[in-house]
């Protein structure tokens, strides 16, 4: 199973960007799909996540109501949905999958697979 993470760049404050998450042997619509960001001196932290059964979508505190997550099964593509961007989510973005039981959906440990990360910088 390959991941693939695509979409970041630099953006101003307030911006908005989409990330994508392709992913070669995996079927999205089987497994969750989750992000997770890593920034400079900080711990991973959990971003969003989609459900596998019922497409139920989670999100972590600090981006609730602006990143929106959403899974094209056609094109068997997860998508992340930035807006209202602040500079404190400069970090580069991890695509992740597996079938992590709802407690552990938003622990990093609870997934199998990653992509390669995607850079996002959002100058202030």
């Amino acid at each position: 199973v390959q991941l693939q993470a695509s979409g970041g760049g630099l953006v101003q404050a307030e911006g908005s960007l989409r990330l994508s998450c392709a992913s070669s042997g995996r079927t999205f619509s089987s497994y969750s799909v989750a992000w997770f960001r890593l920034a400079p001196g900080k711990e991973r932290e959990f971003v969003s996540a989609i459900r596998w059964s019922a497409g139920n979508t989670y999100y972590g505190d600090s981006v609730k109501g602006r990143f929106t997550i959403s899974r094209d099964n056609a094109k068997n593509m997860v998508y992340l949905q930035m807006n209202s961007l602040k500079a404190e989510d400069t970090a580069v973005y991890y695509c992740t999958t597996g079938r992590p039981i709802l407690s552990a959906i938003r622990r990093s440990s609870a997934y199998e697979f990653w992509g390669q990360g995607t850079l996002v910088t959002v100058s202030s």
